[in-house]
C-alpha cells in the first residue's frame, strides 16, 4: 500500500526561534513569562545543555532556546538552529536609566565592537519589527515604560531574518516582572495575528536569493531604510505608529560617516520585504546631509524627506 502525504495539509507557516541567554537577566525574565503564562512545553532534546521549550500557534512552530553565551556573540546561530526568523530577547543597557522597551534590526555600519561583522548587516524583518513595536506601544500604555525603535547595531551575525527586543535600561528594569510580561505578551500576540507574513515561496534562503513579500496577502506595508537621527529614532517611531510603512534598518547620525553606496544598497536589500525607498531624517543628517543625498541621487535610489511626511 502506498501512502500519499499531502504537503499542503496543515502546513507549518513559520518556524520561529526565540533566543534567551543565561547571562542576561532581562532575557531570563522574558523567557520565564513566556514559559509560565503561555503554556510552552518541554522537548526531550536540549540545546547548549539547556531545555528547549515548544509552542504551536496557528500552525506556526515556536521553539524557545537558551544559550550560555552572550546574545551579541551568538555568531552563526542559524547554522545550528533551523528557523525562518530569530527573535532575541535581551536586556538594553544605557547610561540614562530610562524605563524602555526597545527593538531593532542588527548589524554594523562600522567596526564590529559588539559582535557581528564589520560593515555588515543582517536581514531585517520589517513587518515583524513594525507589528511588535506597535504591540509593545499599546501594551505599555498603562505602564511607566516607553517603547522605542533603536538604530541598527551590534551582533551576532546571522543569515536569516533576525531582531532584538529588549528591556531597558538598568538591572532594576531587567528583572521587573511587568516589563517581562509586556514583551512576552506582545511577541505571542503578534504571532497569533500574523499568519503567513513569510511563506515558503518567499523565505530568505541566502543573500543571493532574497525575495520580496510585497504581494503577500497578509502584508500591506512597504519597507523603508531610515538614515539619520538619534539612536532612539523618533522618526522611525512615528513611521511605525502613524503610517503604512515598516522600518527595517536605521543608520543613526553617529554612523553616517561610515555610510557609503554599498551599505545603503545592502541595508535595502537586506530588508524583508525589500525597502522601497530611503527615508531621510532630514533634521538629523548634520554635516553628512549633502554627501548622503549625493550618493542616493547618483545611484538613482528613491528617497523622501521626513519633514515632507510629518
Amino acid at each position: 500500500m502506498v501512502i500519499i502525504i499531502n504537503p499542503f495539509q496543515n502546513p507549518i507557516l513559520m518556524n520561529i526561534a526565540i533566543i534567551s541567554s543565561l547571562k542576561d537577566k532581562a532575557s531570563t525574565n522574558i523567557k520565564e513569562h513566556l514559559i509560565n503564562y503561555y503554556n510552552f512545553s518541554k522537548l526531550e532534546q536540549e540545546f547548549d545543555d539547556n531545555i528547549i521549550y515548544y509552542k504551536k500557534i496557528n500552525n506556526n512552530e515556536i521553539k524557545l532556546y537558551t544559550i550560555d553565551s552572550k546574545l551579541i556573540h551568538a555568531e552563526d546561530l542559524d547554522k545550528q538552529i533551523e528557523a525562518d526568523v530569530f527573535i532575541f530577547i535581551s536586556k538594553h543597557a544605557a547610561k540614562e536609566e530610562r524605563k524602555s522597551l526597545t527593538l531593532h534590526a542588527i548589524g554594523n555600519f562600522g567596526k564590529a565592537e559588539f559582535g557581528g561583522r564589520e560593515k555588515t548587516l543582517c536581514i531585517a524583518p520589517s513587518v515583524y519589527l513594525k507589528n511588535i513595536f506597535n504591540e509593545l506601544s499599546k501594551n505599555a500604555q498603562d505602564s511607566d515604560y516607553e517603547a522605542s525603535i533603536e538604530a541598527t547595531h551590534h551582533g551576532p551575525y546571522l543569515e536569516k531574518p533576525v531582531l532584538f527586543v529588549e528591556i531597558g535600561s538598568s538591572e532594576k528594569e531587567w528583572i521587573d516582572e511587568n516589563a517581562g510580561n509586556i514583551i512576552a505578551k506582545s511577541i505571542i500576540n503578534i504571532i497569533k495575528k500574523d499568519n503567513n507574513i513569510f511563506n515558503e515561496k518567499n523565505l530568505i534562503i541566502n543573500n543571493e536569493s532574497m525575495k520580496k513579500i510585497n504581494n503577500d496577502e497578509n502584508n500591506n506595508y512597504e519597507s523603508v531604510f531610515v538614515i539619520g537621527g538619534s539612536h532612539y529614532n523618533h522618526v522611525a517611531n512615528k513611521v511605525m505608529l502613524k503610517t503604512d510603512l515598516a522600518v527595517g534598518h536605521i543608520c543613526a547620525k553617529y554612523n553616517l560617516e561610515n555610510l557609503d553606496e554599498s551599505l545603503i544598497k545592502e541595508a535595502m536589500e537586506k530588508t524583508i520585504p525589500k525597502a522601497k525607498f530611503v527615508l531621510l531624517d532630514w533634521k538629523g543628517l548634520g554635516k553628512e546631509k549633502q554627501r548622503v543625498v549625493g550618493i542616493l541621487e547618483k545611484n538613482n535610489i528613491e528617497y523622501k524627506r521626513s519633514d515632507k511626511i510629518f
